[in-house]
């Protein structure tokens, strides 16, 4: 039944993209959040996580080193900071000048309306806002007041407002999630027809007050890989860092259940292991030209290619 699933999921992702996986190179900006969600390491109260935010010279240094070996999306991730956002906004202009034909993605949180705006004015033309949960209550459980889904939500209309292709999604197995939740979770991607699904396992991190919490099913990751590939067949969809972190062969199992993006960490080494959202990240230390060979050569033995 799930070989059926995932059969499906995969000739219909070749069916729109033949057998190429689109390679983003991420950034990982910042882990400065003004936020205290209860499952992540880098939340505010998080105070034995040494801080950094990426220079100017170093983002543009990643996006060099990026382009270099054949990447042409540039993905900034980071948490939530708006005046800091504010003030990145000049070196997504940069970037904008110095790769004009790059697709430049933003993963920043909830910000301002005119904040967004700027970033669209200054070359940003992409931006993954999880929503983490369609039910509030489930939502609630999963983050500090005053966050309110319908904030977030309002927040995703108005960047697709501003011309933002735009990207959703939700941890798979995060804690009180209901089977019911994530028939919600599928039900809202469905009616907001985002452009990008982000989508990977809740695993915890120990400096958490969901610390204890079981981690998701890979499984039931790839599961939902297959059904919104089905339900949205022209959607980006990465198989994540954190299903392969799960399973060794994540990456590629990923892709078999209709994921059809790779996104290779270019954040620096000194700071990668600083942006630790869960506990045991995959790939902190893995120099960018070899990961790039690994991910070829894991491609290749599935008949995929970037």
């Amino acid at each position: 039944m799930e070989e059926d699933l995932y059969r499906n999921a995969r000739e219909v992702a070749v069916e729109q993209f033949g057998h190429i996986i689109w390679l983003r190179a991420l950034i990982e900006w910042s882990n400065v959040c003004r936020n205290d969600c209860f499952y992540c390491g880098i939340r505010r109260s998080n105070t034995r996580l040494p801080r950094y935010t990426l220079s100017r010279e170093d983002i543009l240094a990643c996006c060099d080193s990026a382009w270099k070996l054949g990447l042409r999306t540039f993905v900034l991730q980071g948490g939530e900071n708006p005046p800091a956002a504010q003030a990145l906004a000049e070196t997504v202009a940069e970037m904008r000048a110095s790769w004009p034909e790059a697709a430049i993605t933003l993963s920043l949180g909830e910000l301002p309306q005119e904040t967004y705006a700027l970033l669209r004015r200054s070359g940003a033309n992409r931006y993954l806002l999880r929503h983490e949960s369609a039910n509030p209550s489930h939502y609630a459980r999963l983050h500090p007041a005053p966050m309110q889904l319908e904030h977030r939500l309002a927040c995703l209309h108005e960047l697709r407002a501003l011309g933002f292709q735009t990207g959703m999604g939700m941890m798979v197995g995060s804690p009180f999630q209901t089977t019911d939740d994530l028939v919600a979770d599928i039900r809202l991607i469905e009616s907001f027809r985002p452009e990008m699904i982000g989508l990977g396992p809740f695993i915890p991190h120990p400096d958490t007050p969901l610390g204890n919490y079981p981690a998701g099913s890979a499984e039931r990751t790839l599961r939902l890989y297959a059904i919104l590939r089905l339900m949205l067949p022209g959607a980006w969809i990465p198989s994540t860092t954190a299903l392969s972190t799960l399973r060794p062969d994540g990456r590629t199992a990923g892709i078999l259940a209709g994921a059809n993006v790779l996104m290779p960490n270019f954040t620096p080494a000194r700071q990668r292991a600083a942006y630790a959202l869960y506990e045991g990240k995959n790939g902190v230390a893995v120099e960018n030209a070899a990961m790039l060979t690994q991910i070829l050569e894991e491609l290749d033995t599935i008949g995929y290619h970037v």
